[in-house]
């Protein structure tokens, strides 16, 4: 195991053998996931995990540069801002039970936001679920208290029922019956979504996606027959940008599958510097319902 980071006992028992989906614990000195049938799923060397049916590749995740952009982007602090209202959201809610025990990162990429969380609810354990094996790479060492994991979000995901308390989704798909079969009692689903503002400035001169104002509208129709929604909260920011960030910012999203990388670079030369930029997210709240 060496060079590894050490596994935490309390997150792994929140995952699910995606064969027979008994739950999994650490097998021998650490190099791997065994279920009682004794399904084995080797940890890389970096230390995450692959939870996938034999022969199944999960669906396209970032690239090793896209990855590389985000962590550029992110550890520069400029989403802040957005880490910390999502945060808001995660410890907010009932606390009958107590605080959060469990979050699970669905489509968390590199672990960035999940660390913020965990960092807030001390002794509380977490799961980044990503396609990226590049992500999940640096998401087996974003918090000692995580598990890094490489899954399908649109598949069953390698979760037991009913074991999470909080649901994260930042940017990310949202596979709404899964979200309320893995959330335990009073769980929260907690989704972060771009506005139709949001980097509104950066679309027309460098031929960025525009977000679907219909947006709204679709996660609902997505969430809306086995969740409803319990609360929002909006959060918009201006940022002043050099070019250098503006790049990472875009090639650390969609927008980086579908751009010319030459005439992305002649379109930021062209832009003023600093670039002022509109942050503008929503964040929602979601329950499962119980009727």
């Amino acid at each position: 195991m060496s060079g590894r980071p050490p596994l935490e006992p309390r997150a792994v028992a929140l995952l699910a053998c995606p064969v027979c989906a008994d739950g999994l614990a650490v097998a021998g000195d650490g190099d791997a996931l065994r279920c009682p049938a004794g399904h084995a799923f080797d940890r890389a060397r970096q230390g995450q995990v692959a939870l996938l049916l034999p022969g199944v590749r999960p669906p396209l995740g970032d690239s090793a540069e896209m990855v590389a952009d985000r962590v550029a982007f992110l550890s520069a602090g400029h989403y802040a801002g957005v880490t910390a209202a999502l945060a808001d959201a995660v410890t907010a809610g009932p606390r009958e039970g107590g605080p959060p025990r469990s979050v699970l990162d669905l489509g968390g990429g590199t672990g960035h936001h999940l660390a913020a969380v965990l960092d807030r609810l001390d002794g509380a354990v977490g799961v980044v679920l990503d396609a990226s094996r590049y992500a999940a790479r640096r998401a087996a060492r974003a918090h000692p208290r995580a598990v890094a994991v490489v899954a399908d979000a649109w598949s069953r995901l390698p979760v037991r029922d009913g074991v999470v308390d909080r649901l994260v989704v930042a940017f990310a798909p949202r596979n709404g019956p899964e979200a309320a079969r893995v959330l335990r009692p009073g769980g929260r689903l907690v989704v972060l979504t771009p506005a139709p503002e949001h980097l509104a400035e950066l679309v027309g001169p460098l031929g960025l996606l525009r977000v679907d104002p219909d947006k709204p509208a679709r996660l609902a129709a997505t969430l809306g027959p086995a969740l409803e929604p319990v609360a929002s909260a909006a959060h918009r920011e201006r940022l002043s940008l050099d070019r250098t960030a503006v790049r990472a910012l875009v090639g650390m999203g969609p927008h980086a599958r579908h751009l010319d990388p030459a005439a992305l670079d002649r379109a930021l030369a062209a832009l003023p510097e600093p670039v002022g930029v509109t942050v503008a997210v929503d964040v929602t709240t979601w329950a499962p319902r119980t009727g």
